[in-house]
């Protein structure tokens, strides 16, 4: 009788830790952690994006571009990662500033797309034989040091004008001027941000690299205004930020006459510089993962720590370490894809 009543309180105990369990599991799975989730999307064929006025006859397009899908993590992706390996958690201040609402956030994202579409289409243009004209306007801000005060103070997307009311429209003048204080010492940076002019005072600081010298804790590139010889438009939609600019060039390219893909399906991410130079970019694992899942046969990515990650989630498919865009198209030129 006891053993019974024994196997009953145990039964009735075990139906109760199932019923929470599964309570648990399913308000895990529908309430969002503070944490994000960086996801594969599918390419962007680039052949109905890029509109241009002198588009070469016959070209069918197979060149795309890659990018991540970013949203809050469940509870349950938080803590059972093993619910999506094909994703990577990351914190919010890895998503961006923490200190800015999403809507500038989308602003931001924004405009680094439009600059990236701005130098595709400058240095596609000009590898073809076209004049482009180009005035610089300032160091643009892509990143700032956690902790300092340019941090608390700039954000990504401010252009840079002046230092100390001297002008700084191209971007190496930047560091001339600030280096010409003792670290420590406070600085006035003048910039633009969403049209409007700004002042503010950061304290410099020590450069890591070099002992003595002073820095502001940013990240630039130039900021430039870029006046084109033909009417070209791309169109991503709502997509934002810098990666897709080597890929806009080669679809420029290839529309303008030049056999990019050559018969392939071929996808390329990374940010593009005036002088042709690509840079590291984010969310590699997921961009490689989406691709792959799509059948695509050959994907550049910038050489380096991006290639070596791209390598690990590629499969069967190529990929092609690159460090500038005239790089790209020799490599494309001569590709085969893994056999």
């Amino acid at each position: 009788m006891k053993l019974r009543m024994l196997v009953k309180a145990l039964a009735t105990a075990a139906g109760a830790l199932l019923v929470g369990l599964v309570g648990l599991l399913v308000y895990a799975q529908f309430t969002y952690s503070k944490s994000y989730l960086l996801l594969p999307d599918t390419p962007h064929a680039l052949a109905p994006l890029v509109k241009v006025q002198q588009t070469h006859k016959g070209d069918k397009g197979s060149l795309y571009f890659v990018d991540v899908i970013e949203r809050r993590a469940t509870l349950a992706e938080r803590y059972l990662p093993f619910l999506r390996r094909d994703g990577t958690l990351v914190s919010q201040q890895q998503i961006g500033p923490s200190n800015i609402t999403d809507k500038e956030r989308t602003r931001i994202d924004a405009a680094a797309m439009a600059l990236s579409q701005k130098i595709a289409k400058a240095v596609a243009l000009r590898e073809l034989g076209y004049k482009v004209v180009t005035h610089p306007q300032g160091a643009l801000v892509e990143q700032t040091a956690p902790g300092t005060s340019a941090a608390s103070k700039l954000l990504q997307g401010d252009v840079i004008t002046a230092v100390d009311g001297q002008a700084t429209t191209k971007f190496d003048r930047l560091r001339a001027r600030v280096t010409q204080h003792r670290p420590g010492e406070r600085v006035r940076i003048t910039f633009v941000r969403a049209g409007r002019t700004h002042t503010v005072t950061l304290r410099t600081f020590t450069s890591p690299q070099r002992p003595h010298e002073a820095v502001i804790g940013v990240i630039i590139t130039q900021a430039v205004s870029i006046k084109l010889p033909i009417k070209v438009a791309i169109d991503t939609g709502n997509v934002g930020g810098p990666s897709a600019g080597l890929a806009f060039a080669l679809e420029l390219t290839d529309k303008l006459g030049r056999d990019i893909d050559r018969g392939f399906r071929v996808a390329a991410t990374g940010e593009l510089f005036l002088n042709g130079s690509v840079e590291q970019i984010g969310g590699v694992k997921q961009k490689v993962i989406g691709a792959r899942q799509a059948g695509i046969q050959i994907m550049l990515v910038p050489a380096g720590d991006n290639a070596n990650e791209a390598k690990r989630y590629a499969g069967t498919m190529t990929i092609i370490p690159v460090t500038s865009f005239q790089q790209a198209l020799h490599a494309l030129a001569t590709a085969e894809q893994k056999r």
